[in-house]
């Protein structure tokens, strides 16, 4: 399954990538387990993804849970959590 994958603020910074598109395993179903899967990689993208870390996310920009589904040609993203004042 292809996807688009975007990176915004700090996690921008910390993985020194805005985008990128991936081709991934078919075992991978939703916006969760593509996090998971990032996280394999390890170094930079297991810290800047980390479960540990709170981390918003869309799924063809409507905010989402890691249980969203996803599906071919989808965009996912990922940002910190954005406060007001």
């Amino acid at each position: 399954m292809n996807i688009e994958l975007r990176f915004f603020a700090s996690v921008r910074e910390a993985l020194g990538v805005s985008q990128e598109s991936l081709v991934l395993p078919q075992s991978i179903f939703t916006v969760g387990e593509v996090r998971a899967w990032l996280v394999a990689r390890g170094g930079v993208w297991a810290d800047a993804l980390s479960e540990k870390r709170v981390l918003r996310m869309a799924y063809n920009q409507v905010m989402c849970e890691a249980n969203a589904v996803i599906s071919e040609g989808g965009e996912i993203a990922f940002f910190p959590p954005v406060t007001g004042g």
